[in-house]
């Protein structure tokens, strides 16, 4: 079902699924294969891929970010998580998986690290983001001392928790891979599951690892 023509408005008719979830779960299938015995930190709590890690994970930490509460809390029965200073124990997770976070996020360097420490040694990312087509990545805005100063015209992101969209901080190319080598990961590289549905087309998911002899 086909409710706008981008890869959040496809949607499965048994799941609900986008076609961003669609992928990744193929990915994951793939790539990492039974969840049974892995600790899984997802930075979302809502939608199918969530209910499918909580159902399939030995344990799946799910979060949501909300600007005015403290990290680690909770609301409504949701943990706050802001991924620049992740509340969660150093090597916590085998697998971290977010979608169409990071470019919401400002301080990218600090991200990368956070998610690096909260996985264990070996441990697996993979994530979505919407990328651009070219190679560098397109910095719209950033924030200095607080305040955000827009580099390019503001564009908002449509959020199902947030009713006037998010803003985009950059717009990502196949540069990422280059930034996630400098953040310490290893074997960076995009995905394009095998198994999908004809009408997902070619719609990547990004792989990188943490060193297994890393235990920071």
């Amino acid at each position: 079902m086909r409710l706008r023509r981008d890869a959040v408005g496809v949607r499965c008719v048994r799941c609900a699924a986008s076609a961003i979830h669609l992928a990744m779960g193929a990915a994951i299938t793939e790539t990492v294969g039974p969840l049974a015995r892995l600790d899984v930190c997802e930075l979302s709590a809502r939608g199918p891929l969530a209910a499918f890690l909580r159902r399939s994970a030995r344990s799946a930490a799910l979060s949501e970010y909300f600007a005015d509460a403290a990290p680690g809390s909770t609301r409504d029965g949701v943990r706050n998580e802001d991924m620049q200073r992740l509340t969660y124990p150093d090597a916590s997770f085998d697998l971290v998986t977010h979608t169409e976070v990071l470019e919401h996020v400002p301080d990218e360097a600090r991200a990368f690290a956070e998610l690096f420490r909260v996985l264990r040694p070996g441990g697996l990312m993979l994530f979505t983001v919407p990328l651009h087509g070219g190679f560098a990545t397109v910095e719209r805005a950033r924030l200095e001392s607080g305040t955000i100063r827009h580099l390019l015209e503001p564009v908002h992101h449509l959020d199902p928790l947030r009713h006037d969209g998010i803003l985009a901080f950059r717009d990502y190319g196949l540069d990422i891979l280059d930034r996630l080598s400098s953040a310490g990961f290893v074997d960076a590289r995009t995905l394009v599951p095998q198994r999908r549905a004809p009408w997902l087309g070619e719609l990547p998911v990004i792989l990188a690892r943490k060193p297994s002899g890393n235990t920071a």
